[in-house]
Formats: C-alpha cells, sequence, structure tokens
C-alpha cells in the first residue's frame, strides 16, 4: 500500500514508522525545510511509553528525559490540591518530562533511516485531490504528490487540510495560553514532579523536570505561566521586572532560573485549540494528532495520543481488508479513549485557566476532597497517566513491565 503522511511531528513520524514496519510504501511530507527540535516540556505518560517501546525507542527516551514519580499542585497559600503518585496505582509506573524536541529528534531520526520511508521536506501540501479510490496531495508550488491509497493528514492543530475535508465540528482558540521557558537546572532544584500551584483560576504556574535539552549538555526545567491571549501584548509592555518578582513571592525556588530571562523574546507564547471532527476519515483521508482532536495542555496528553493513533492506525491497516474498513475499525478502536480526555480536558481547564472566582474557589476546596477519597484520586491518577477510556468503562492495558525493563531513571529527588 502506498501511504502520504502530511507532516512530520509526533504523529506523523510516528505512523510513518509503524506503517512502514506493516509493509506500507510511505512518503512524509514535511512543510518545514529543515525541520529541528522547537518547543518546551511534555510528560510522556505510560500510555506513550508503551507505544515507545514497540518502536524500539523507549530507552532513548527514557535517557534524554527526567524521571517524574507524582504529580503535586497547591494553591498560593501552600494547600495541596492534587498529589497523585503513579506507584498508587502500578508499581512499574511513572512518567517522563520531556524536552518535546527530544521527541522529535527521536522519531523523526528513526523515521529517516527506516526502510519504506521516504521524507520530502520544504513541501507545503495546501490541498488534496482525488481520483477514484486514489488521492493526490496538492503542493503550494502547484505540484502535485501521490497517487497514494491512503493519505494521512498529522499537520497539527492548525491544520489547513480539516477545515477542506468538511469535518470538522468544533475548532475553537482557547481564550488562555502559556508562557514557557526553559532554564538550566544544574542544580536540579525541581526533581522528580511535575510541579504546579493554581492561584484562584487566573494564575497557573509550574515546573516540569525536562531532562536534556536538544543541543545542551545539563539538566533543564521548563517553567510556564498560564496567561490570557489578549494580554499577552501588556504582559511584555510590563516588562520582565513585575512578572518575575510576582513568581519568586509564590515560590522563592523560582529566582535563579528567573535570572536566565533577560528578554521577554526569550519566553514562548503556546495558544492552543479545542478540536473535535464529526469523524476522522473520508475515503482515503485520516486525520491523526492534534489535526484531529487538539485540546489545551491541562491533562499533558497530547503527544501520548498522537502516539496511540500512529499505533492503532497501523493495527487497524495490517488487519483489516481494504482502506474503508481500516478506517472505520481506526475510529472504533480509538473513539472512546479520546472522546474522554477530550471532554476531561475541556472540563478541567476553565477550573485553572478562566476569570472566574466561582470556579477558583470551588476546586480550591472540590479537589483536595476528591484528592482524600481512594476510589476518586485513583480515578484520576489513571486519567494522569493515559490509560482512562471512560468513568466507568474500563482502561487501556498496558504491557506488563514496559518501564521495568528499562534502565531506571534517577530516582526522585
Amino acid at each position: 500500500m502506498k501511504v502520504g503522511i502530511v507532516g512530520a511531528g509526533t504523529a506523523g513520524a510516528a505512523a510513518a514508522l509503524f506503517l512502514a514496519r506493516a509493509g506500507c510504501e510511505v512518503t512524509v511530507l514535511e512543510r518545514v525545510a529543515a525541520p529541528g527540535p522547537v518547543g518546551a516540556g511534555i510528560v510522556v505518560q505510560p500510555t506513550g511509553q508503551a507505544v515507545l517501546a514497540r518502536l524500539g525507542l523507549l530507552a532513548p527516551i527514557a535517557a534524554a528525559g527526567a524521571r517524574l514519580d507524582r504529580l503535586w499542585c497547591r494553591t498560593g497559600g501552600g494547600r495541596t490540591l492534587v498529589e497523585l503518585r503513579y506507584a498508587a496505582i502500578d508499581a512499574s509506573w511513572y512518567g517522563i518530562g520531556l524536552h518535546r524536541g527530544a521527541l522529535f529528534e527521536t522519531l523523526y531520526r528513526a523515521a529517516q533511516v527506516e526502510p519504506g520511508v521516504a521524507i520530502e521536506t520544504g513541501c507545503d501540501v495546501r490541498g488534496l485531490r482525488r481520483d477514484g479510490a486514489r488521492v493526490f496531495a496538492t503542493i503550494a508550488d502547484g505540484s502535485e504528490r501521490g497517487p497514494f491509497e491512503l493519505l494521512v493528514v498529522a499537520d497539527g492543530a492548525v491544520s489547513e487540510l480539516r477545515g477542506a475535508a468538511g469535518l470538522t465540528a468544533r475548532d475553537r482558540p482557547y481564550p488562555w495560553g502559556a508562557l514557557w521557558f526553559v532554564a538550566d537546572d544544574p542544580d536540579r532544584i525541581f526533581s522528580g514532579e511535575l510541579y504546579q500551584v493554581g492561584v484562584r483560576a487566573r494564575r497557573l504556574y509550574g515546573a516540569l523536570p525536562t531532562g536534556i535539552a536538544p543541543g545542551r549538555s545539563g539538566p533543564v526545567v521548563s517553567l510556564f505561566w498560564s496567561l490570557r491571549a489578549d494580554r499577552i501584548d501588556a504582559w511584555r509592555a510590563a516588562g520582565l521586572a513585575p512578572w518575575k518578582a510576582e513568581v519568586a513571592a509564590l515560590d522563592p525556588r523560582m529566582a535563579p532560573l528567573l535570572d536566565q530571562i533577560r528578554d521577554p523574546a526569550q519566553v514562548l507564547f503556546a495558544r492552543y485549540r479545542d478540536i473535535v471532527m464529526r469523524r476522522w476519515h473520508d475515503d482515503a483521508v485520516v486525520f491523526i494528532g492534534d489535526a484531529a482532536h487538539a485540546t489545551s495542555p491541562q491533562l499533558g496528553q497530547g503527544a501520548n495520543l498522537a502516539l496511540c493513533d500512529a499505533a492503532a492506525l497501523a493495527e487497524a491497516i495490517a488487519s483489516s481488508d481494504g482502506v474503508a474498513a481500516a478506517l472505520v475499525a481506526y475510529a472504533s478502536a480509538r473513539r472512546r479513549h479520546l472522546a474522554y480526555y477530550q471532554r476531561m480536558t475541556r472540563w478541567l481547564t476553565p477550573f485553572f485557566q478562566s476569570d472566574s472566582r466561582v470556579l477558583g474557589w470551588a476546586r480550591d476546596w472540590l479537589f483536595p476532597l476528591g484528592n482524600a477519597l481512594p476510589p476518586v484520586r485513583g480515578l484520576m491518577i489513571r486519567t494522569m497517566a493515559g490509560v482512562k477510556r471512560g468513568f466507568v468503562r474500563g482502561s487501556l492495558v498496558l504491557p506488563e513491565g514496559v518501564t521495568k525493563a528499562l534502565p531506571a531513571p534517577p530516582a526522585a529527588g
């Protein structure tokens, strides 16, 4: 089967590897002429780790990342909102804090040398043309690539092809985004946990140990600070001093990391979208990753869901009779898992990123109560780990001992 993939990010590169190993002839069409590592920190959850293990790539990811044994979120006054430890569910589980660029480089380099995968960079796909059961990708310069028996669209949350497909039910930018900065942390001030502080619903900041970032030799930590998108210009105009003072007042440990920021241009601002499609496929075209179901990063599942998409798509192709049947099987396999995380993210985000005083007050009282109840805490940990498929439905079953088979990252500090 000849397969075209639009985009060489997490979903696209992983899908290329899986599909090539399933016997497909894969062509990856990447818009950027010289793709490289960008972004800040992500968390590779047990679900994502299981997918990377199947690709034989988990060991280098674990070596580049930082082990996370828990999520700890507190109020500005120091009261614990949630403390979720992976080991409470499975002693072999942990998260891996990772620079997004490290995941990109690992997947992209593997795809470059994978038999059956060809990558064409500087190839800006702007449209699709169908010819019977075949599909062509239309490039910005007017040329075409194809024909393909299957075209996988994995070009991210702002996909131009998604709108052209006419399958979108929801495409809304979240009013809130986040400031990000990757700081050197040679003394490992932050280690072993994803650390967050919520001050009402309007303030969320935190630190994510991020392992070794591409181009750096020592440990780094990703700092994030929530901000309404329409306030970014005012934040820049105010200068760094007031913001640094506010952050340091909430947590003095941040001071040596903040000292590394000397210009607002060093701080990235990330916007997020809420994407829902009526269906993810149309004839010989399928959307995966953020192109199909982008959310806010509140649950930190974007990269993990993209990896799961890639694995499930290859499984459906390998086990189905024809493309149409495979895409139906793929959608059925992914529906419950993706629906749960989209709904949960949409529900949780306003409690941490909004102007609502009521939601901030409710969060500060209800979340500690839920954290104290073992069944609720178990649900929250499984949600964090990426395995839930609904409130009452069963969880995804991960291969036993995925993380046990690895050289263990440094224990939590």
